[in-house]
């Protein structure tokens, strides 16, 4: 992929919001006059003032290794940076949490990848997440989310613990979903953490947890109690003897710092305040009204594409709606309107 002036220049046309915290807002679009060359803004500009400190903090560190890995197949192309943020290239592919790769081609070609950002004095410190590993369309690996890589001017014990840990969380991933390709020495490495590693699980880790969960609103794997058998039944009768509200459709979501959030899907044309209104205390955590519920054959609504818009899975979304044109309709302005934009979902 190579990027010519015309490229880097043109005006950002915004599609999808995929994620939003107080550091930065994450939008997929298009360049105008290249329709066929996807990008993603990180945008800055509208982040608080007591945030930009940090969020250019992070955001110079994601300057700076893509600026350290462009020509390395399987990373990002940085196309610039100004005051509105930093644009770079989509990368094509499914996260590895949904393509659990088994080939063994991928993963020697994703070791290929450590090897060339080593190369080039980059460590990426958050591979560990599975949704930060694609598998790109042509079966190669590609890397995503830079904002926490480092970009090391000398080859010393600190970049070479660094590097060791990029290769055993690839090695964690390898174990999570094609554990049988594991050599005897890889099992030995994912067996030993290096100090660094242990020292952060230790102490600093509680300082991040404090800051995504509490300050980012991310969250993690939390207790999924079932607050729809609980809170459902009364929160559905109430919503569905108010005047203008044809179905109500609870889903769901992994809500900021912790526990269970309940998302409802209310079929009206009403505003979701007057929605809250007719619902009883203390309510769903989210409110959404939707011109209509997307449905089966049957007219059974379709669940399983509403817990994909709580959770803000887009990936796994897009798949849905591939197979299925008239669903997609249906979801448009439901995806588009969706109420979170956390980057953290749970596994029921």
């Amino acid at each position: 992929m190579t990027v010519t002036p015309d490229i880097a220049k043109a005006r950002f046309l915004p599609q999808t919001v995929h994620k939003r915290d107080i550091f930065s807002e994450t939008i997929s679009g298009t360049l105008d006059g290249h329709p066929d060359f996807p990008v993603v803004l990180r945008k800055l500009d509208t982040v608080p003032v007591y945030a930009k400190p940090i969020a250019w903090a992070l955001a110079r560190k994601e300057i700076r290794a893509l600026r350290a890995v462009q020509g390395i197949e399987g990373c990002p192309l940085l196309l610039r940076v100004d005051k509105t943020g930093l644009l770079r290239s989509w990368t094509k592919g499914t996260p590895l949490q949904l393509a659990k790769p088994t080939d063994p081609e991928w993963y020697r070609d994703a070791k290929r990848l450590l090897r060339e950002m080593r190369r080039a004095g980059v460590t990426h410190n958050d591979i560990a997440k599975p949704q930060n590993w694609l598998v790109t369309p042509e079966g190669r690996a590609a890397v995503i989310d830079f904002q926490l890589a480092s970009v090391h001017r000398r080859r010393g014990r600190l970049f070479r613990l660094m590097a060791r840990e990029d290769l055993r969380h690839l090695l964690k991933q390898k174990r999570a979903y094609a554990a049988h390709l594991l050599t005897p020495a890889e099992r030995r490495m994912l067996a030993h953490k290096a100090w660094p590693a242990r020292v952060w699980m230790a102490t600093g880790k509680r300082a991040y947890n404090f800051v995504t969960r509490r300050l980012m609103n991310w969250s993690d794997s939390e207790g999924t109690e079932d607050r729809i058998a609980r809170e459902g039944p009364a929160l559905r009768r109430a919503l569905l003897a108010a005047p203008g509200i044809a179905d109500v459709a609870l889903c769901t979501y992994a809500r900021p710092a912790k526990g269970v959030g309940l998302y409802a899907f209310v079929e009206t044309d009403l505003p979701a305040e007057t929605v809250r209104a007719h619902a009883p205390a203390p309510g769903p955590d989210l409110i959404q009204p939707v011109p209509a519920l997307p449905r089966h054959a049957d007219g059974s609504v379709r669940l399983d594409a509403l817990d994909l818009v709580a959770a803000n899975r887009l990936d796994e979304l897009d798949r849905l709606q591939q197979a299925d044109p008239a669903l997609a309709e249906t979801l448009a302005p439901i995806v588009a309107g969706r109420c979170n934009l956390t980057d953290r979902v749970f596994k029921r």
